[in-house]
């Protein structure tokens, strides 16, 4: 379970020794990235689930230059 930081103490101190600090994809913020945080490499499950919505929505879509629906796909000179 990924536990909060207290001051004055390292993050890296409650982090196993094969553990490392990252930054969350999400929301920037540190995330220890190791079999203690479950939601690795994400910090909590509310940006994992903020991440996992937008690639369900197709959010993270590879922009395409498709042509239009009245033009056949693939190179005219083969046609």
């Amino acid at each position: 379970m990924l536990r909060l930081q207290r001051p004055g103490t390292s993050i890296m101190s409650s982090a196993s020794d094969t553990s490392r600090l990252v930054n969350c994809p999400a929301c920037g913020g540190p995330s220890i990235y190791g079999p203690e945080n479950a939601f690795r490499p994400f910090c909590c499950a509310r940006c994992k689930n903020v991440d996992f919505g937008a690639w369900a929505s197709e959010g993270f879509r590879v922009p395409a230059e498709a042509p239009p629906d009245d033009q056949a796909f693939g190179d005219p000179r083969l046609q």
